[in-house]
């Protein structure tokens, strides 16, 4: 496939840094290896590669892991190795009706879009006015934004929609909206709730026990990456450890007394 102007380019230097652009005729990134003008990776082939200094650099068409990894971020995001099992455990699917209250950088906003696709939707909440408009820009950057329907408003005021098919939940008090979290769920919709700390998770189990949901579980991830040199295979020096807790369930329609 061709480089056209206005596509999202991932230059991979041989170093192993990558640097992600737009493809357009003025413009340039300037690395340690020296500069890449814009315009030379129009008409190239994803795929390929372009000479910079000595080196070779190859141009490939950006994932979304290197997407969340080159946000502009205002807020912490969630990783990708806790992102893939959200997806997951959501059963996030083309044509869903997801709800995501805390929108931040808009990492996880990214990764529910593509999952429901166009003919689902995205309702993404965030009270800061400021990162909403930071994941408004990342998202548009990936042509995402016609999956999702942003809303500057504190979930506490409300939440407009209904009978949806997932939620997402990743904000600093998840207490107070927990009753308005599963109120907004269809009957066997699930949710996943985000709590960086043990005492929070306990919190939030107690809590969850007087909803109508079950199937209640709390996961934590751990991905180790390894040293690709076949002959010294072995484990990287340095991990991401813990991150945070995932607290998953299932709405039901009546509640277990």
């Amino acid at each position: 496939m061709t480089i056209a102007e206005g596509d999202m380019v991932l230059i991979a230097l041989p170093d192993g840094t990558d640097f992600i652009v737009q493809a357009t005729n003025d413009g340039y990134v300037s690395t340690h290896m020296g500069n890449i003008l814009f315009a030379e990776l129009i008409g190239k082939e994803f795929g390929s590669f372009i000479d910079v200094g000595r080196r070779k650099a190859y141009l490939f068409t950006p994932g979304i892991v290197d997407h969340v990894f080159a946000l502009q971020r205002k807020t912490q995001v969630v990783y990708p190795k806790d992102m893939g099992y959200i997806l997951l455990m959501l059963d996030a699917k083309s044509g869903d009706r997801i709800i995501e209250c805390g929108t931040g950088s808009g990492a996880m906003t990214l990764a529910l879009a593509r999952s429901v696709g166009k003919t689902g939707k995205v309702y993404s909440y965030e009270k800061n006015a400021r990162f909403l408009k930071n994941a408004e820009e990342n998202v548009r950057l990936l042509g995402l934004h016609d999956c999702v329907v942003f809303k500057n408003s504190d979930i506490e005021d409300g939440i407009e929609e209904s009978n949806a098919d997932a939620f997402f939940l990743d904000v600093p008090d998840p207490l107070p909206v927990l009753p308005g979290m599963i109120s907004t769920l269809r009957g066997g919709g699930r949710f996943c709730i985000i709590c960086p700390t043990a005492n929070q998770v306990q919190d939030v189990l107690k809590e969850l026990r007087k909803e109508p949901c079950t199937r209640i579980n709390v996961w934590e991830t751990f991905v180790r990456e390894m040293k690709t040199n076949p002959d010294r295979f072995r484990p990287e020096d340095k991990m991401v450890g813990h991150t945070t807790y995932l607290v998953f369930g299932t709405r039901t329609i009546w509640k277990e007394s």
